[in-house]
């Protein structure tokens, strides 16, 4: 009797035991799951590109339809997938979730832009009426409008947009530089108001390059898309601004119109030629991009 309850005793610890460790192995299992499941993403080749490298620069790489993918890597916000055994890819982290169809047109999307509202702060650039102490007069103030009406432009067409400043606030010319070089952006343009050494006697809309290639082609792209703008475009020129000097990225200055011309800031103020010098821009921005 005592040997038959001992028996059956063991057989309630080992039927415990298994159940826990059976247990603890299903969680164990279901917790994994989780966790590679969190380090998983869908993608869709209809509204993401998707590349060869970290950049929209790279090849791209050429899938049939939606798919759940497993993250590897990431760099420079890119998300490094595994698509088969031997093959990755790489797609921008910030258009995971978007439901934006790509057009065939749109080469944005993907890309990270670099805006640089020129001035900020102490420093307020040129002004309509000199040393007026009223934000309405300042370059700085129209230089961070027309710059947070392109981020707009850009964003909504799928680019990544890094800025040098947000609010009214004083950045070094080298700090401009250097955020713009560690984000990997792609263009860099940086957005200033012209002025001339006496009133009216300036008017229209220069885009400036330093370096020939990429941004003197940059510069052209942009420059063409002026045209239309209430202000004479003068075209491109050399520009030696250490913004646009100092720096390996493709970079222009946008000097979209005199602040201190009557004309000019008649235009400058208006919301409509803020938007429509923004759109310019991202025009330009995207011709420059599909063919680079």
């Amino acid at each position: 009797m005592t040997i038959t309850l001992g028996v059956e005793c063991i057989k309630q610890v080992v039927s415990k035991s298994f159940i826990v460790g059976v247990s603890f192995i299903v969680l164990a299992i279901i917790l994994l799951t989780a966790l590679i499941y969190q380090r998983t993403v869908a993608i869709d080749p209809a509204t993401m590109p998707i590349q060869s490298g970290p950049g929209i620069s790279y090849r791209h790489v050429s899938i049939t339809k939606r798919k759940r993918v497993l993250i590897t890597g990431e760099q420079r916000n890119w998300y490094r997938i595994r698509l088969s055994d031997h093959e990755s890819a790489w797609v921008p982290s910030w258009l995971i979730n978007s439901k934006t169809p790509l057009k065939k047109s749109n080469h944005l999307a993907g890309a990270i832009i670099a805006i640089d509202p020129g001035h900020g702060g102490s420093d307020s650039g040129a002004e309509y009426k000199n040393n007026s102490g009223q934000a309405k007069y300042m370059e700085k103030t129209y230089t961070l409008a027309i710059a947070k009406r392109l981020a707009k432009q850009l964003r909504s067409s799928g680019a990544q947009v890094v800025m040098t400043r947000s609010k009214d606030r004083a950045v070094g010319l080298r700090e401009r530089v250097r955020i713009a070089e560690n984000a990997h952006a792609d263009c860099f343009i940086s957005l200033h108001l012209n002025s001339s050494p006496d009133k009216n006697e300036g008017s229209g809309i220069t885009s400036y390059y330093y370096h020939r290639g990429k941004s003197k082609t940059l510069a052209r792209n942009v420059s063409h898309q002026f045209n239309n703008l209430p202000l004479t475009n003068r075209g491109i020129d050399f520009g030696d601004f250490l913004v646009i000097r100092d720096t390996s990225l493709p970079s222009i200055l946008c000097e979209t119109g005199y602040v201190n011309t009557h004309k000019d800031f008649r235009e400058i103020k208006k919301a409509t030629f803020q938007k429509r010098v923004a759109l310019d821009i991202r025009n330009g921005i995207n011709h420059y991009l599909a063919n680079h």
